[in-house]
């Protein structure tokens, strides 16, 4: 009796059609901004329709629960992912995280406050996918924009200051380095991670300031919405992380320069 032999398995391409992977992910470090995941959820929901994009989430164990708030959206919407970070904190290393997490050819970073405009994401995306810009940055300091939403007279300080000494030392005239909203090409960013100082709050300028090529940047007006839930997280500790940042990648650039072969 001849036995018919079995049926070779398909594989999991042939069974399934493939689904692209997003065009788009929105990075958002957060510390207990668990009433805002919803909010901002629903609110990118709505503004951006025209790219497949997820959410991600990098939590850095806040107390408040605000990583089960964002695993509870996942288990309703594939387009939301979590990251929990244990042992580790800082805003920067949290986006560094987060973006190496990610596939999508654009990346956004936005804070989980509801202080940046997710209606401004979609202007982002076309400028890098349809106008060739490598960063696109929500920017409070050209005409439209606005930072009235800055917590107190400090922090208007800080940013100002901030500011004027960040254009001293970047490589490309940007009127709002200290914003920490924008987009960038993933792989400009990816190519840079080994020379970011992963310290502080200002990861914009952070990635500006080691690139060795000038990028083609578009500054986008938008206004700086006041708090919604939780407290600013702005001290002096940030103060001195800044200066951190600025002091190493001055001594970086000066220890190349000094590298160079005289003619």
């Amino acid at each position: 009796m001849q036995v018919s032999p079995e049926p070779v398995p398909q594989s999991a391409h042939e069974v399934k059609t493939a689904r692209p992977g997003p065009a788009l992910s929105i990075i958002i470090p957060c510390y207990n901004e668990r009433g805002n995941i919803e909010p901002l959820f629903n609110g990118v929901a709505r503004a951006v329709t025209r790219y497949d994009w997820e959410q991600i989430f990098v939590d850095d164990s806040s107390p408040d629960g605000t990583i089960d708030e964002v695993w509870r959206l996942a288990q309703m919407d594939s387009r939301v992912r979590g990251i929990l970070r244990v042992g580790r904190r800082g805003l920067s290393s949290a986006v560094i995280e987060g973006i190496l997490s990610s596939s999508a050819p654009v990346v956004a970073v936005m804070d989980g406050d509801l202080q940046h405009d997710e209606t401004l994401l979609e202007q982002m995306a076309d400028a890098i996918t349809r106008n060739g810009y490598d960063v696109a940055i929500g920017s409070r300091h050209v005409e439209g924009g606005d930072n009235s939403g800055l917590a107190n007279s400090w922090r208007l300080f800080l940013s100002n200051a901030g500011i004027r000494l960040a254009q001293f030392c970047l490589p490309v005239r940007v009127k709002d380095p200290m914003s920490g909203f924008f987009a960038a090409r993933r792989d400009l960013f990816v190519q840079s991670v080994s020379d970011l100082s992963g310290t502080g709050f200002k990861i914009l300028l952070d990635m500006l300031m080691v690139q060795k090529t000038s990028p083609k940047v578009i500054e986008l007006p938008f206004v700086f919405r006041t708090r919604n839930v939780g407290e600013s997280k702005m001290d002096q500790k940030v103060l001195f992380q800044f200066a951190h940042m600025i002091v190493h990648h001055m001594l970086r650039k000066n220890s190349r320069v000094s590298r160079q072969p005289s003619s």
